[in-house]
């Protein structure tokens, strides 16, 4: 079982819908890419305030983004690794797959600009978080953004409440 921790700092009445879209969103990436061991993923909530402070101090980029991941390991995208051992660690069992920061309110401005739910949206980051934590990136426009927006996509359809409508 994943452990999944989910921590806000900005005061939403949605916080149980979002919580379960995360957790149903970081199971489902999880499970659609083979992942056999259980994980550990580590999530933060904020505003653009809070989002561009993660950004300026992690990434020494100063301006807010939809969602930022940190993985903990170099994985390589739909080529998991033969053991899991070396990953694990000694006192969960589990894999610290790593951290994302997820911008709610610019999660909410998106999904009125692209027409669909927050759920999507939110769904959406989330998947898109989790591939880059399994070594997923799209620095290119060519193949490697194709490869990860396809897997996006097939995963976010095996979700209720994830049609792009």
């Amino acid at each position: 079982m994943n452990q999944v921790n989910i921590q806000f700092d900005v005061f939403t009445l949605r916080k149980p819908q979002v919580e379960g879209i995360i957790r149903s969103c970081v199971d489902a990436v999880l499970s659609a890419e083979g992942v056999p061991v259980s994980c550990e993923i580590n999530v933060l909530v904020t505003d653009e305030k809070g989002i561009r402070a993660v950004n300026k101090a992690g990434r020494n980029v100063d301006a807010p983004t939809d969602v930022l991941s940190f993985p903990m390991f170099a994985l390589t995208p739909g080529a998991l690794p033969e053991s899991w051992e070396a990953y694990l660690d000694p006192d969960t069992g589990m894999c610290p797959l790593g951290d994302m920061c997820l911008c709610l309110s610019r999660a909410a401005s998106q999904a009125k600009e692209y027409g669909h739910s927050l759920r999507r949206e939110v769904g959406y980051l989330t998947i898109h978080s989790m591939l880059h934590l399994l070594g997923y990136d799209h620095l290119d426009e060519g193949p490697e953004k194709a490869r990860m927006r396809a897997r996006e996509e097939a995963i976010a359809a095996t979700l209720r409440g994830m049609g792009r409508t």
